[in-house]
């Protein structure tokens, strides 16, 4: 049973209007491709290793396919899915040898013990406060025993107003940024144990984000 989320349509016409630019962004500068990014690579890497044989992965919030495909290539058996359809469109045009579905993250309805590792990376934070633990909850469910949760997100206190994004496209948004110690407290309420945090400072691009680590045990 699904999550309801308000204005969820408003959202996903947004990220339908962003991807074109998004995309081109990814490919000509890096941003968004943690291949770029050491720290980053480093963390995926890692959580690649622990969920190797587990079961299949989901990458929830996947855009254009830009880390599903990464992990792809670390020869695990990752799927993507997406709220935007136009993300999707690129995801399957970028990433053939992937699969990739259009889907919200309080819609999955995910079975028990499915995966063995689930992914938010950079994709949660449209979400309610009110939401995010209902949603963190199921993907506790739907993990393995020892099957890991990676999550990044954007650092703070307040909650965004979006009006443009992506060199001037008009959108309808909130970032909820949330606390390191925040987000590890919903973590655990969810049943899931963390093991690892890797705090980014703000540069040129975004402000300070958090990556976060869990297992179920």
């Amino acid at each position: 049973m699904g999550v309801p989320v308000p204005d969820l349509d408003v959202v996903r016409e947004s990220y339908d209007r962003v991807a074109d630019n998004y995309v081109d962004m990814v490919t000509t500068t890096g941003i968004g491709d943690v291949r770029a990014h050491p720290w980053l690579r480093a963390a995926m890497d890692v959580f690649a290793d622990q969920v190797a044989g587990l079961g299949p992965v989901l990458d929830i919030g996947c855009g254009p396919g830009t880390v599903t495909g990464y992990l792809a290539e670390r020869g695990l058996d990752v799927s993507g899915v997406d709220l935007s359809p136009r993300m999707v469109e690129h995801a399957r045009r970028l990433h053939p040898g992937c699969s990739f579905r259009v889907g919200s993250a309080t819609e999955l309805d995910l079975a028990d013990s499915s995966f063995g590792g689930l992914l938010g990376w950079w994709s949660l934070f449209n979400l309610p406060r009110e939401v995010l633990p209902g949603v963190l909850s199921s993907f506790a469910s739907a993990l393995v025993p020892g099957g890991q949760l990676i999550i990044a997100t954007h650092v703070g206190d307040d909650d965004v107003q979006r009006t443009e994004a992506y060199y001037g496209v008009p959108v309808r948004w909130t970032t909820y940024q949330w606390r390191p110690e925040q987000l590890t407290a919903l973590v655990e309420q969810a049943g899931l144990h963390p093991t690892a945090e890797l705090r980014l400072p703000a540069d040129e691009h975004t402000g300070p984000g958090v990556v976060l680590v869990a297992r179920r045990d």
